[in-house]
């Protein structure tokens, strides 16, 4: 059997079936752009670690599809997860009777420095959206005071908030992708983790301006726009212009979550209640994380020390 079919007959049987659609449509277009056109006119039996290995040097090289330069470490893993798993299914079937893909050598992936804004940044955003006529912009304050990810604002509802409580509940997420008929939308799922699945206390200084956009919204969505439905990349880049237009160095919407995290270190938060508000799976996620901060922390305490000896 050529690895092209079994490709196919894989992502339509075991993988649809059982894994999200942004997961399916991930791996859908990492069979369609790289695996069948380079390795789809192997047979299943022929395709050694030497071939992959060789085909991953080669997506770090020059994988890139539109510039011809290498794709990251982190692509580069989810190809070769793929990879794995769609020859782990064939072996289990009986389709080949040997798997050695555990035999490819990964690429190392560099974790990305935590971006955040730093305290003056943060107060010259918040007085920007404050003053934004766009009411759907008060959500970047809900995430520097929650710490939620964009997908989980834009799919946060109002029946998600207990007022009473100051409780916020996160229960979905959602993120841009294409319908059945192949039409760009945005689509809502479950979150990310088990882990992701959480309520967060909503600081008492939030609650006024929750209650202030609840008045004025005409949708169950807490962050919606003109049109309705917002898309994730339209946030984006709204907020991209936004710190365009206060003269702030440009940063992922993601640097939000890790100003929040960070503001709560400085704040003498513990590191297994950050760890719960966020969703992250363990306190130790947190903590290697955040390393940074918290040592600037216990500098910033230790300087307080010496100054009363």
């Amino acid at each position: 059997m050529l690895y092209k079919d079994w490709l196919l007959d894989w992502l339509k049987n075991y993988v649809m079936p059982s894994l999200k659609d942004k997961t399916y449509n991930s791996y859908r277009d990492i069979v369609f752009n790289h695996l069948i056109p380079k390795l789809g006119e192997y047979s299943i039996d022929e395709l050694s670690p030497l071939i992959v290995q060789r085909f991953v040097t080669e997506l770090s090289q020059s994988g890139n599809i539109k510039t011809g330069k290498g794709l990251s470490p982190s692509t580069v893993n989810a190809i070769i997860t793929v990879i794995q798993g769609s020859m782990a299914t064939a072996n289990m079937l009986g389709i080949t009777d040997r798997y050695e893909m555990d035999k490819i050598r990964r690429p190392k992936s560099r974790e990305k420095p935590v971006e955040c804004f730093t305290p003056s940044e943060q107060k010259l955003i918040e007085q920007a959206v404050m003053k934004d006529r766009r009411e759907k912009m008060k959500g970047v304050v809900v995430c520097l005071y929650t710490g939620l990810r964009i997908g989980e604002l834009l799919a946060l509802e109002w029946s998600d908030i207990n007022f009473q409580k100051a409780e916020l509940t996160v229960s979905k997420t959602c993120h841009d992708g294409k319908n059945k008929n192949g039409m760009f939308c945005r689509i809502t799922d479950t979150p990310k983790t088990s882990h992701s699945r959480r309520v967060i206390p909503l600081p008492k200084q939030l609650l006024p301006l929750l209650k202030e956009m609840k008045k004025k919204s005409q949708s169950p969505l807490v962050i919606s726009g003109r049109k309705g439905v917002v898309s994730v990349r339209s946030y984006q880049r709204s907020f991209e212009l936004l710190q365009k237009s206060l003269g702030i160095e440009r940063k992922g919407f993601h640097a939000l979550r890790h100003t929040f995290a960070t503001r709560a270190i400085e704040c003498g938060m513990d590191i297994k209640s950050l760890s719960e508000i966020l969703g992250h799976k363990n306190p130790m996620v947190t903590l290697n994380r955040y390393v940074h901060s918290l040592m600037d922390h216990k500098r910033a305490m230790m300087d307080k020390v010496g100054k009363i000896l």
